[in-house]
């Protein structure tokens, strides 16, 4: 196996699951993945937010507000297989969010309704496994009623139905009253077979420190998973700087994957902050490399 920050397209989009996490986990913190939109029209008009992504410096692209039961990606032609073909289009490993909505949930704020094909299901699963999709997060947009006893079961149906790699956690409360990084649900979500656990970035919620962070990282990898640290409070569009400080402090707390959200112009993050994270923790040469790649190679 290479590091997926070494890979060429056909190599990454020829792994499976297993063959991912093994190639991050081999890249030592330095795999860089892309949150987009897809019911939005692309910040670029005639390509959509993935190919900008990936230009930028993006190793992964993770599609958010996608109905998998109705797939549509802003800025594709018309086609019967919009995953494969961004993958086709990018040269990445593409993903989508579904969402483990728990409608008993404590909220902090209105619940917010999302569709079927976008909820963590059975028939979303096994869609997603049809349309071509290499992972799925199980976690939870602002406001959808997401809590992590709804994420530790979605795993399990996952598990079942769906043979690519898992993400699972939250990047903030998803409007529910309960603690967003939690040692006890992060051992839940690994022994329900989570493969990647998702946490919210230091310096990106209320109150997170790096120690907490880093004590998560460390039990992640004691565990056997990789962990992911997301920026999904709309700082994706703040300044260069912001950007480079949250992720060297997310890297030296351990994190395997480091998350950009979708929250910049038209669905997704500022182009320079891409380049300015995947720069801060893998330098120009890996970056450089991955802007440059043909996805023909």
């Amino acid at each position: 196996m290479k590091r997926l920050l070494s890979c060429q397209a056909s190599e990454m989009l020829n792994m499976n699951g297993k063959e991912l996490k093994q190639a991050i986990m081999a890249s030592e913190g330095r795999t860089v993945i892309t949150e987009t939109v897809v019911a939005t029209s692309p910040l670029l008009g005639g390509i959509t937010n993935a190919e900008v992504a990936a230009a930028f410096g993006s190793d992964m692209i993770l599609l958010n507000g996608f109905d998998a039961l109705n797939p549509k990606i802003g800025g594709l032609p018309e086609t019967d297989e919009p995953v494969k073909l961004l993958k086709e289009l990018t040269g990445r490993v593409v993903g989508c969010n579904l969402e483990p909505v728990d409608v008993n949930a404590d909220m902090m704020e209105s619940r917010i309704e999302i569709s079927k094909g976008r909820q963590a299901v059975k028939e979303t699963f096994i869609a997603a496994e049809k349309l071509g999709c290499n992972f799925i997060c199980l976690t939870g947009n602002p406001g959808t009623g997401v809590t992590n006893k709804a994420i530790a079961e979605a795993i399990k149906v996952a598990k079942e139905n769906f043979t690519g790699l898992i993400i699972a956690g939250k990047m903030h409360a998803a409007g529910v009253n309960e603690p967003v990084v939690d040692l006890k649900s992060i051992e839940e979500f690994i022994e329900a077979g989570a493969d990647v656990i998702l946490m919210p970035a230091i310096d990106t919620v209320q109150g997170l420190s790096e120690k907490e962070v880093a004590d998560a990282c460390r039990l992640i990898k004691e565990k056997g998973a990789l962990s992911l640290t997301a920026i999904g409070t709309s700082q994706e569009g703040a300044d260069v700087d912001t950007i480079r400080e949250i992720a060297l402090i997310n890297k030296r707390a351990g994190a395997d994957i480091q998350h950009i959200g979708d929250a910049g112009w038209s669905g997704v993050a500022i182009p320079e902050n891409i380049m300015t994270l995947s720069i801060a923790i893998r330098g120009k040469r890996h970056t450089y490399f991955k802007m440059a790649q043909s996805i023909k190679r």
